[in-house]
């Protein structure tokens, strides 16, 4: 019997580059039977994988298994902390099909769903395969990565955008004035996104630094900033390799690493 999802656009605000993407909820009963709620998974911390595949595709089972197996080795010292999802293109695709594609190519990361054309559709369209990874916690949810033409090197985007996710800020503490302080796409290829969720009114400054400590860009300053700041910094510019992005909040110092791979 064709399991029903449900659909929902996530409600978080995104800064408008030129595909803008935000997570859609897939909830309820999978073609196993097994029940799911994304967006708690996320929130929980978790990375999120949703590959969308077509039956025929050939190129389609190989690349689930690459990010799968991917996926095993980090889940070796982050037991838990990623899932899956396989999804069909269209909405003609049965449960008992997307079970068995699933079971047939031995793929026990992803649960099967059996209708993904709104989801497929919200990521910028079916491209054997779509794949999509998710990560951060409400409001911050988004999309760390999305292609529609996969290839090897993409493999090690995901891995390193997932170990980011979990990677704590470093020695500094965040400030008792700061909720929450965020980076991604991280790798960037060529825009970053960034964004401070503050508790009170505080002095903020964000500026990117080599791994000199050279300051390369000043991204904000304000003396009197409040809730959530979010920036977009073009890193098209930049040479590959590791930079900090240095908040300063009144006075009280926040890096966070940012990996630019164009």
């Amino acid at each position: 019997m064709t399991k029903r999802i449900l659909f929902s656009m996530a409600l978080m605000f995104v800064i408008m580059i030129s595909k803008a993407q935000t997570p859609m909820q897939i909830s309820g009963l999978d073609c196993n039977s097994t029940s799911h709620d994304m967006f708690s998974e996320l929130d929980a911390g978790k990375a999120v994988v949703v590959f969308f595949f077509m039956d025929a595709c050939s190129s389609c089972p190989p690349v689930a298994s690459k990010i799968q197996t991917m996926v095993n080795n980090i889940l070796v010292s982050h037991p838990n902390m990623v899932t899956g999802y396989a999804m069909p293109f269209n909405n003609s695709t049965t449960c008992t099909a997307t079970a068995n594609w699933v079971m047939n190519n031995n793929l026990m990361l992803y649960a099967p769903y059996d209708s993904g054309a709104v989801q497929v559709a919200n990521y910028g369209g079916f491209g054997m395969p779509t794949v999509v990874l998710l990560g951060g916690k409400a409001p911050n949810r988004r999309v760390m990565f999305s292609t529609l033409s996969f290839t090897t090197s993409d493999t090690t985007i995901m891995r390193d955008s997932i170990l980011a996710l979990f990677t704590p800020l470093g020695i500094n503490d965040i400030p008792a004035s700061v909720n929450s302080i965020d980076v991604f796409p991280n790798p960037s290829t060529n825009n970053v996104n960034i964004s401070i969720d503050l508790l009170e009114n505080s002095n903020v400054g964000i500026d990117v630094l080599d791994i000199t400590g050279k300051q390369v860009a000043n991204i904000y300053n304000n003396s009197n900033s409040t809730g959530i700041i979010r920036k977009q910094f073009n890193t098209a510019l930049l040479s590959n390799g590791m930079y900090n992005i240095r908040f300063n909040v009144n006075g009280k110092v926040v890096n966070r690493k940012l990996n630019v791979s164009h």
